[in-house]
């Protein structure tokens, strides 16, 4: 079990470094085919400009990758749900939330019916990406290499949350 652990970060980290190269030529690290004008809340392009940071629309509207270990959510441990920074719909649960090692805020779980998936293979393989069901805002991927009950891991870009905490 260690050892598929291992390998599947090792993946991880190298999909990583393809996709912070992609990055730095000004590419998106992601080309999932989701029509993101296609949901429930929707907003033209430069109202997203406004209502959202450089970072939060490169990642939510151009399915970009923050750099691991730069979001001040890993370091979040309140209690208290992770909502999408596009539309303010909660995601994920804090007790579900882990530290996976890979530099992203990842979960096992995230709430019923708060996100859709979509087939990835931007950078050679396939992955699996996450959207906000709401929005469609890119939040990240899903890998089968997580904790129990689940087995999966959502590494989310930190950049696409932002946190609520409980009252």
């Amino acid at each position: 079990m260690d050892v598929d652990m291992t390998m599947n970060r090792r993946q991880m980290l190298t999909a990583s470094l393809i996709a912070g190269g992609a990055m730095m030529l000004g590419t998106t690290a992601c080309s999932a085919s989701v029509n993101r004008n296609a949901f429930p809340f929707r907003l033209t392009d430069a109202e997203w400009r406004r209502r959202l940071s450089p970072m939060q629309y490169y990642v939510l509207r151009q399915e970009g990758t923050e750099r691991p270990g730069t979001s001040a959510l890993l370091n979040e441990h309140r209690s208290g749900n992770f909502a999408c920074a596009g539309c303010g719909q909660a995601a994920f649960a804090s007790a579900t939330k882990y530290d996976s090692g890979t530099g992203w805020p990842s979960f096992w779980r995230p709430l019923a019916r708060a996100i859709g998936t979509s087939s990835d293979n931007a950078l050679g393989f396939a992955r699996t990406e996450v959207h906000c069901s709401r929005c469609g805002g890119h939040l990240g991927h899903v890998f089968d290499d997580g904790p129990a009950p689940t087995g999966l891991r959502y590494c989310i870009n930190g950049s696409a949350l932002r946190f609520v905490p409980a009252r």
